[in-house]
């Protein structure tokens, strides 16, 4: 029989094992007698609550109050469902405060509100439509809306024209090319007879169907205007489109507009299936995915630009169209308003991206040869969450060192884990790992230091003042080798074997500062997917589709494509060392709260892109149930910090956050709803 012999490396993981096993026992010990402790509580709490209960339900008040109860809820009952008795009794209101003058002005108020709610996002009040139309803007700009026809059913073509016709702004031509069959002559016949009773209906027979591409460059040489309006042949303006794009035109100068949008489910206007709440102008997001699409509205000069439709991207000839749009343009400028409805049926994208198979390849090419003619290779295929949402690789230049920062103190199981999986699953291999020790004192810790010392890939920094999160990184930064640093949280582990790829193909882009990663729970729920200024109970800022399933797409795809945000966690952030050191990197300041969030605007206030990947996945092991730190002096410097922090960036802090709408809620994460 042979003895199992054990090197001196074995005996001191075992010892660490035991060490780190018996303070485990000890912690559940203590959380076992908390918990119990918390446990008599609530039942002491409970009796006390039923004792109440029971006090109320058998008094004799409540007995003899029941038949008041039951009336009141019948006569409730009877006013939600009655139009009439509603308005008897709003009337009513107003007359026993200022007689028939006061009924009558309160109803119309009442009407007026009633009128004004977006019950089928078409409605405009009487009053707000006759403001709107006698409104005097300080230029006069024409817009020429274009709509390319084929074989439109007649129901569409008749909501399509009226909902130009609605418009509050008057100065637009409606450009009409149409390419139908002879089995759909009736589409000609309704236009011609629109266009002799109103001179903006500009109508074009065509010879042949070339193409939605062709088709629409048919109605851009229809078009006299100074602005050009995209327009799909099956969809339906909101009234006060055109009279919102010429406000924003005449306050900004804007070259490029583009509105929120909502999808309806055939003829029914009020059966929403999606509310699309865009961002601010997204370059990275809009690679990725044409989230601009609709209602897009652009100088007539860009044109000239950049060319017109191209019809080897038919499907995604909009896609194509949008991206060298913007690139030339000068101001584009989101209005985040539901100014456009898009229909959603049976042979419509809208309904069935398969429906249109052919888009999916062409997308995917219109973003690579958009990207090839500013000199950058990519590869492009369809993401998890919708075959023309796009995941987008680059390749790596040059191989550059990446420094792995890690500030711990104790913590050894969870070093060790984070370290493991990065040894283990890491494919990218010219990296170092700088450990900033911060005070550890537990003995399992230093013999684990001891064996990391014997890994030339590993160096060991000490830093012995009181902790400061800023100030660590700061010291790390300025102690290690390579051009980019990847700040990572001690409690992490890496999934994605390709992580330091996805993160450094994009800090590496001369546009681009912080990158950061898609973080979940031990549960597989979401942990962070981008902070949004604003965001939470404190509005400071909160992260995105925390609590989301690890397979959840997110709010309109979010959790599966490369997007602007406008800070990342520096739980796993990476940024070219050069441009760490250009914003002076961590404000020491802001030793505990929101240092990551501020060392981003930083970032971006100098003109970088800061980019959430999903693509780049790890486990951030912090606690789920983890709430504010009930250490008084750690919870007076959170607060302290968190107002320095709200002074410094007031004014960013003022306006809502340019990559989350402001029609979206920010005290929950609004995505999982």
């Amino acid at each position: 029989m042979s003895i199992k012999k054990f090197d001196d490396k074995s005996v001191a993981k075992m010892e660490r094992t035991i060490i780190q096993q018996n303070r485990k026992i000890e912690n559940l010990r203590q959380q076992l007698n908390e918990k119990s402790l918390k446990l008599d509580e609530v039942n002491q709490s409970y009796k006390e609550l039923y004792s109440i209960y029971a006090a109320i339900a058998n008094s004799l008040f409540w007995k003899l109050t029941y038949p008041v109860r039951k009336i009141s809820q019948i006569i409730k009952n009877l006013f939600a469902k009655n139009k009439f008795l509603i308005r008897s009794a709003i009337y009513l209101k107003g007359f026993l405060r200022g007689g028939f003058s006061g009924g009558k002005n309160q109803l119309e108020n009442y009407l007026i509100s009633i009128e004004e709610r977006p019950q089928n996002h078409l409605v405009i009040s009487k009053q707000t439509k006759k403001q709107q139309e006698q409104f005097k803007f300080s230029k006069n700009v024409k817009f020429s809306i274009l709509v390319p026809l084929y074989n439109t059913p007649a129901n569409y073509l008749e909501q399509m024209i009226e909902s130009v016709r609605w418009q509050t702004y008057s100065n637009w031509e409606l450009c009409l090319a149409d390419g139908s069959d002879e089995a759909h002559n009736y589409v000609g016949e309704y236009c011609r007879e629109l266009a002799k009773t109103d001179n903006r209906i500009v109508y074009q027979k065509l010879s042949e169907n070339k193409g939605i591409s062709e088709n629409t460059n048919a109605c851009i040489k229809m078009a006299k205007g100074d602005y050009i309006a995209l327009f799909d042949h099956d969809d339906i303006l909101h009234p006060s489109a055109l009279f919102e794009c010429m406000k924003e035109i005449c306050d900004s100068g804007a070259d490029y507009l583009y509105t929120d949008e909502a999808t309806f489910l055939d003829n029914d206007v009020t059966d929403i299936i999606t509310y699309h709440y865009k961002p601010d102008f997204s370059p990275y997001n809009l690679l990725a995915n044409n989230y601009i699409c609709h209602f897009s509205v652009f100088s007539a000069k860009l044109i000239e630009k950049v060319g017109m439709f191209r019809h080897e991207y038919d499907g995604s000839q909009d896609h194509d169209m949008i991206l060298r749009l913007t690139d030339a343009a000068k101001n584009v400028v989101h209005i985040p308003k539901l100014l456009y409805l898009w229909r959603s049926h049976a042979n419509s994208v809208a309904m069935d991206i398969n429906s249109k198979a052919y888009a999916i390849k062409a997308g995917q090419s219109a973003v690579h040869d958009f990207l090839l003619s500013k000199g950058i290779e990519s590869r492009v295929t369809s993401s998890p969450a919708f075959p023309t949402i796009y995941r987008i690789e680059y390749d790596i230049v040059n191989n550059p060192l990446v420094s792995i920062i890690i500030p711990n103190k104790n913590h050894g199981e969870d070093l060790e884990n984070c370290i493991d999986s990065i040894k283990e699953k890491t494919t990218y291999q010219n990296y170092e790992i700088v450990i900033v020790d911060n005070g550890s004192t537990e003995e399992d810790i230093k013999l684990y230091y001891e064996e990391l010392k014997e890994d030339k890939s590993i160096k060991i920094l000490s830093y012995d003042k009181p902790f400061n999160y800023s100030a660590i990184n700061n010291f790390a930064v300025s102690n290690c080798n390579g051009e980019y640093v990847l700040l990572l949280n001690n409690d992490t582990e890496v999934i994605t074997p390709g992580w330091i790829e996805e993160l450094l193909m994009l800090a590496q882009k001369s546009d681009v500062g912080a990158v950061g990663a898609k973080l979940f729970y031990d549960n597989n729920t979401v942990q962070h997917g981008g902070i949004i200024l604003n965001l939470g109970e404190d509005r400071v800022a909160g992260h995105g589709h925390t609590g989301a399933d690890k397979t959840n797409p997110g709010y309109m795809g979010k959790m599966f494509y490369i997007q602007n945000i406008s800070a990342v966690t520096a739980a796993c952030l990476m940024v070219e060392k050069s441009k760490y050191l250009k914003v002076g990197g961590f404000d020491e300041q802001l030793a505990v709260a929101y240092n990551d969030v501020d060392f981003c605007l930083k970032l971006d206030k100098l003109g970088y892109n800061n980019i959430f990947n999903p693509f780049c996945e790890l486990y951030h092991y912090e606690s789920l149930s983890r709430g504010l730190d009930t250490d008084c002096e750690n919870r007076k410097r959170f607060l302290r910090e968190a107002e320095l922090f709200k002074e410094k960036w007031k004014d960013k802090l003022s306006k809502t956050d340019p990559y989350y709408n402001p029609n979206l809620s920010l005290d929950v994460s609004y995505e999982l709803r």
